[in-house]
């Protein structure tokens, strides 16, 4: 039972985050206080990132906006990742403990996006669904790495 509270908090989260509008959730006065000088702007004007079969990037959303897209996407890979390994951490021990934790990762994404689609001035998206899917797979695989080699030195 308290594997599941680590797992029940993230959900939590998740779940309050999706029923914020955009404005509610805008990071762009803080990166306008926090960035004044708009660091690496010419780096990443360079970038174009196809989304919703539109390019984002600071020609077409300006540079506070174009790094809250990179922040939330990032956000959204990552808040993901966690949330994999912490399914995995409560299921039991069995053969097929990774693909279980992606598919219920998975669900939860899907179960995230739809519950945003409900929220005034959100949509839902099925690349949000991937890049968390994306986000829970490269956990895991990377929890999966570490185990191998934790054990691989133990032994010798």
């Amino acid at each position: 039972m308290k594997k599941i509270i680590p797992l029940f908090f993230l959900l939590v989260v998740v779940f309050i985050s999706s029923g914020q509008t955009a404005e509610q959730q805008s990071l762009i006065p803080v990166l306008e206080k926090w960035l004044p000088g708009k660091p690496l702007e010419s780096f990443l004007s360079f970038f174009q990132i196809p989304y919703w079969g539109i390019l984002v990037s600071i020609e077409e959303r300006g540079y506070y906006a174009f790094v809250e897209f990179l922040i939330r996407k990032g956000t959204h890979f990552f808040y993901f990742g966690v949330i994999a390994l912490a399914i995995f951490a409560a299921l039991p021990k069995f053969k097929y403990r990774t693909i279980i934790a992606v598919v219920l990762t998975m669900l939860f994404a899907v179960a995230d996006e739809l519950h945003q689609s409900f929220t005034s001035g959100r949509t839902a998206s099925a690349q949000d669904v991937i890049l968390d899917t994306t986000g829970a797979i490269t956990a895991l695989l990377l929890l999966t790495f570490f185990r191998r080699r934790q054990r691989k030195s133990a032994k010798s």
